[in-house]
């Protein structure tokens, strides 16, 4: 039996989930050598760390920004100086590679006559960079990014603004997908229904929200939603 029931969309978060954000700091693994894998982790979590800390301060700026002074303290922590690799690193997230489970997941899924959208944190034209780099343009029936609300996920009135954009009447119409366990958990407290995309072998976050579904990878999702 299907975990999932009445959805009419599937919404997926882009950072990490469709997109993989350590392929920016792999393409410059020659630059990096060993400090490639400790800066990349840095700087992800840095990343995460501002949208989170800017929401609560009421200080938005937008995910490009984030991106930006998550890397400077990165690259600072690793006694990087080298402002070429930081604006060939700030242009190489515009075309992160998708991972390959992504194009074939959402084919079926249009085939099954589910609408498909991202919603991310991520500053539009990053996004669209994004999409348009992977070729999952024709893919997707909407790209949402959180800067037409003014404040990053987990914060409620993301998860909302999708939920109206897609036309939908209700939270639960909504399949919500992220590898970002503190973003499962915000959707599912809001009422989505939601399938934690555990890619790494990562413990679930201790917040409010149960996930309907935990999958290891996209190709899992449409068993659950009975296509």
């Amino acid at each position: 039996m299907a975990a999932f029931a009445g959805v009419k969309a599937c919404v997926f978060d882009a950072y990490g989930t469709l997109f993989d954000v350590h392929s920016a700091a792999a393409a410059e693994a020659g630059a990096l050598g060993a400090r490639m894998q400790p800066l990349s982790q840095i700087w992800r979590q840095k990343q995460l760390e501002y949208t989170w800390l800017r929401s609560l301060m009421g200080a938005h700026a937008d995910f490009r920004r984030v991106t930006r002074d998550a890397l400077d303290f990165a690259m600072t922590a690793q006694d990087i100086d080298d402002p070429d690799l930081a604006d060939r690193l700030m242009h190489l997230y515009l075309e992160l590679d998708a991972y390959p489970d992504v194009r074939p997941t959402l084919e079926r899924l249009r085939a099954g006559g589910l609408k498909t959208a991202i919603l991310s944190n991520g500053e539009p034209t990053m996004l669209a960079a994004a999409v348009r780099h992977a070729g999952l343009s024709e893919l997707l029936d909407d790209v949402l990014s959180v800067e037409e609300v003014g404040v990053y996920k987990p914060d409620s009135r993301v998860y909302q603004f999708a939920v109206d954009r897609l036309g939908l009447t209700s939270p639960a119409e909504v399949a919500f997908v992220s590898t970002n366990g503190w973003d499962a958990r915000g959707a599912a407290h809001f009422g989505f229904q939601v399938a934690w995309m555990n890619r790494f072998g990562m413990q679930l976050d201790r917040l409010p929200g149960e996930p309907k579904a935990i999958i290891s990878g996209l190709e899992e999702l449409p068993g659950h939603l009975a296509i």
